[in-house]
């Protein structure tokens, strides 16, 4: 949960200096060309750092509400001793055998499956709501473009650029969004998945 809130802080603070290098672009106005490109750079940087740390809170966000699944990851790769390889050749069988023959999860392991459920609806409903929101953002960025009369601006240019950005991330969003709702309504083979083979 600190990580995503301090995630969530650096975004905000991301887009909010973003906000302000590129009002800074637009209003360079004829202050020479070096000024001009050296805010466009400033902007695309500080830009895909705001992508960046929203991925991150996205991350974050997923794992403080499914704790169990997100440190998953963490298991020891390959072949591990003592009680830790008996304890995952135990899961392994469990769950084949829930899968193949259909016999009765055991209580821990039903709580294994459930989490790693929630794991993937808390990824399913965040990526809904970023790719929401980044449609609504194109349609916004393409509104604007359409309405700034002048052509060849660089208001007209950066809100273009911003509608294509926006336009082209969304369909990866919503990619992400469908595969974790089709992975939580059916959980338990990409656990098997998961311990069979790694994440």
């Amino acid at each position: 949960m600190a990580k995503a809130v301090i995630a969530a802080v650096l975004l905000i603070v991301l887009v909010a200096l973003a906000v302000l290098v590129w009002k800074a672009f637009l209003r360079a106005g004829g202050r020479g060309a070096g000024r001009r490109a050296a805010l466009a750079s400033a902007g695309v940087l500080v830009t895909m750092l705001a992508l960046s740390s929203l991925a991150t809170v996205m991350a974050n966000v997923q794992g403080a509400v499914a704790p169990f699944a997100s440190l998953l990851p963490m298991l020891p790769a390959g072949a591990p001793g003592g009680e830790l390889a008996g304890t995952l050749h135990q899961v392994r069988r469990r769950l084949a055998g829930s899968l193949i023959t259909g016999d009765r999860i055991p209580p821990a392991l039903d709580a294994m499956i459930s989490d790693f459920s929630r794991y993937h609806v808390a990824m399913a409903v965040i990526a809904a709501i970023v790719a929401a929101a980044l449609i609504v953002a194109s349609v916004v960025s393409w509104r604007r473009f359409a309405a700034t009369e002048s052509p060849g601006t660089r208001t007209k240019g950066l809100l273009g650029a911003f509608g294509v950005l926006s336009a082209s991330l969304s369909p990866a969003v919503i990619v992400v969004a469908v595969a974790n709702a089709t992975t939580a309504a059916d959980p338990a083979p990409a656990l098997s998945a998961f311990f069979q083979s790694g994440w």
